[in-house]
């Protein structure tokens, strides 16, 4: 028997919503999020010949995608606020659906720079609003199921990867952008249905009642502690963006290995991150969230020095598989926690700051390697996953100080 929530709006207190639902239409999201990105990320390549860019050029276009999520990040907290996280998601969601259908319209850099600015902010937005809206659901529940919406992600981004590699030589750029657009449009129809029509969760410990009856004092930790918890978000989000970007160069360049064994490199730290993220939720109901990211960053940053130092292919993979399993559930423990103090603002802050670590971590690399050598600028990777769980420790024993400091 699936299990009720009473309505948090205005209006009859009979209003019930079946959780499962509610549950799969917000990984609905979270797994289109995942399938659009990865959909045009695989025809980069193909925009990049259509408007004639030299490599540098591509590179200050592609920063629209950066800088378009970024700077609405914040302002998305606030339109949740102020709207609700339910219709921020399902507006933020169909923008993504059809600004995925510009970039092959597009004719030089600064036109295909400008709209990737409208694609990067429905990302921005979409990534702020469904996250409240997932922990708005687990602190109603009671249970911290964040990590499976995020395994939604991790499958959607591997399935529309995959299906772009499977396309790519048969439609066009237009033709292929346009399907994942329509997927998407249908997708939010369906998935939006459930979460405009359903009631916000609210539980005893909701963020809107802890700032009712917090002073300034608890008021001014709380936003340190959503801060720190944004930093472990940029510390793990540097990893996966590094080493989405440099995982396969160091097999091929610094092992010698084909193609195809490079690609495949950065195939097993993805699928690892899938399956642990999956099981997020089972490890964080026995070990608690503490431990979780604590151990995790600790199993990334071994696991990042065996895959950057080690002599051997079969050593790298393991790495790689390690490190995958370390930040998977990093990410999400981090951003729940961040939500949990501070709603969709806490949800906006640590996302923001997360984004800017996957911004950092392909570029500081690059720098790194030039001086250091490419295996010495992958530890950095291993550096930031041990400061993650650190900070991890840290802002627990913090929070814990604060429940026993009396009022």
């Amino acid at each position: 028997m699936e299990q009720l929530l009473e309505s948090g709006r205005r209006g009859p207190a009979t209003t019930r919503l079946p959780v499962a639902r509610l549950r799969w239409a917000i990984s609905l999201f979270f797994a289109l999020d995942g399938f659009v990105f990865a959909g045009w990320v695989v025809r980069i390549p193909a925009i990049k010949e259509q408007i004639d860019a030299s490599p540098g050029v591509l590179g200050l276009a592609l920063l629209g995608v950066s800088v378009g999520s970024v700077t609405t990040m914040l302002l998305a907290g606030r339109l949740c606020r102020r709207y609700g996280n339910h219709p921020v998601t399902v507006v933020t969601a169909a923008l993504l659906s059809l600004s995925v259908t510009l970039p092959p319209l597009t004719h030089d850099a600064v036109q295909l720079g400008l709209v990737l600015l409208l694609f990067g902010a429905a990302y921005g937005g979409l990534n702020v609003a469904f996250n409240a809206a997932a922990v708005d659901l687990a602190e109603a529940i009671g249970r911290p199921i964040l990590p499976s919406f995020h395994a939604a992600f991790s499958a959607g981004g591997l399935a529309g990867a995959g299906l772009g590699g499977l396309l790519a030589p048969y439609l066009s750029p237009q033709r292929h952008l346009l399907l994942l657009a329509v997927v998407g449009l249908l997708v939010t129809a369906f998935a939006g249905r459930v979460l405009l029509r359903a009631p916000v969760p609210r539980g005893p410990g909701s963020p809107a009642e802890a700032t009712r009856t917090a002073g300034s004092g608890s008021t001014d930790r709380l936003r340190l502690f959503i801060v720190v918890y944004g930093l472990i978000t940029l510390c793990t989000a540097y990893g996966e963006g590094a080493l989405a970007d440099w995982g396969a160069l160091h097999l091929s360049a610094d092992l010698h290995t084909g193609p195809g064994v490079a690609a495949s490199g950065y195939a097993v730290f993805a699928l690892t991150m899938t399956v642990s993220r999956a099981s997020g939720t089972w490890l964080l109901e026995r070990l608690g969230d503490t431990a979780v990211l604590v151990t995790g960053g600790l199993l990334a940053a071994v696991g990042m020095l065996t895959g950057a130092l080690a002599p051997q292919t079969w050593l790298v993979f393991l790495g790689y598989a390690l490190t995958g399993m370390g930040l998977a559930n990093v990410f999400p423990v981090a951003v729940g926690n961040a939500g949990a103090s501070g709603g969709s603002q806490g949800v906006a802050v640590a996302s923001t700051l997360g984004y800017t670590g996957i911004l950092l971590g392909p570029p500081s690399i690059g720098f790194l390697s030039e001086a250091f050598g490419l295996p010495a600028a992958m530890t950095t990777i291993a550096a930031l996953a041990a400061l993650a769980a650190l900070l991890g420790h840290l802002v627990r024993r913090g929070r814990d100080r604060t429940r026993n400091t009396p009022a």
